[in-house]
């Protein structure tokens, strides 16, 4: 399992957040469900916009097609790329230990 760690950082303004919102839910959501691997996806946001995209998939190729799926995407209309300067960095680790907290087992 490998996680997938996309940094968007602050501040961000108001538009430039609805925008990322639209952009992900329309655009960007569409075109990586359908990327065999990618397991789960969270998005964690401050109060100054600042935010990290958390990707876990099953391989880090998985991670990369998902990549390659967004990169693919073309703006939707009504979408200004002014308002979408992309990630400030991404990065990518093994997953080496996952606790179920249901269970509170690990697995390595």
């Amino acid at each position: 399992m490998y996680a997938q760690l996309t940094y968007f950082d602050g501040p961000r303004t108001a538009e430039q957040i609805a925008a990322a919102d639209f952009a992900g839910q329309n655009r960007i959501k569409p075109a990586v469900i359908r990327v065999p691997g990618l397991l789960a996806n969270y998005v964690l946001r401050q109060a100054d916009g600042s935010q990290v995209v958390i990707t876990i998939a099953e391989s880090e190729q998985s991670l990369l097609d998902g990549q390659r799926a967004i990169m693919a995407t073309e703006l939707l209309p009504g979408e200004d790329p002014a308002l979408l300067p992309g990630a400030d960095r991404i990065e990518i680790y093994p997953v080496v230990e996952h606790v179920d907290a249901t269970t509170m087992e690990a697995t390595r």
